[in-house]
């Protein structure tokens, strides 16, 4: 467990730099396009690699402020993922552009801007699953294992009991 928690901040980058290159590889090379939400969920892993790259640039790597920040994007990311989740379970609405419906109107040209401004990928639809687990699943068991670590650090590191020197 120590071994873990002194090279965390190399864990956490890895960790995206993989959860990005399989949104990547899922995207590109298999040809399932992401959805709203699932672009959003991204946001967390760049901004932890980005966090992480200027940080070490500064060699600042043990800078409190570094952790907090990837705890902030961490909660973000986990936000949209459990939302997602819940999307895909029918348990929560998702956002307009996202769900696929259409306003009720009276012109047949407000119709059309509706039609021609949705998304083509709803959040509701599963684009694929490992072992019954939708990517928005693994994304929020991955975001939670991230965040729970990553408090853990804090804890230990910066408010922990101090040792004599």
């Amino acid at each position: 467990m120590n071994r873990i928690l002194n090279n965390w901040l190399s864990y956490i980058f890895i960790l995206s730099i993989i959860a990005i290159g399989s949104a990547f590889i899922a995207e590109y090379f298999f040809n399932l396009a992401p959805c709203k939400m699932c672009l959003k969920q991204r946001h967390t892993y760049y901004a932890i690699i980005l966090l992480f790259i200027v940080f070490y640039f500064f060699r600042r790597t043990k800078n409190i402020w570094l952790y907090i920040l990837n705890e902030i994007a961490i909660l973000y990311g986990l936000f949209y993922a459990v939302w997602h989740v819940g999307i895909e379970q029918n348990i929560l609405p998702g956002p307009e552009s996202c769900s696929g419906s259409l306003f009720k109107t009276d012109s047949i040209q407000k119709l059309k801007t509706q039609i021609n401004n949705q998304e083509i990928i709803n959040c509701s639809d599963v684009s694929w699953s490992i072992l019954g687990l939708s990517a928005a699943t693994i994304n929020s068991l991955l975001l939670l294992f991230i965040l729970t670590f990553n408090s853990i650090y804090i804890l230990q590191n910066f408010y922990g009991s101090k040792k004599n020197n």
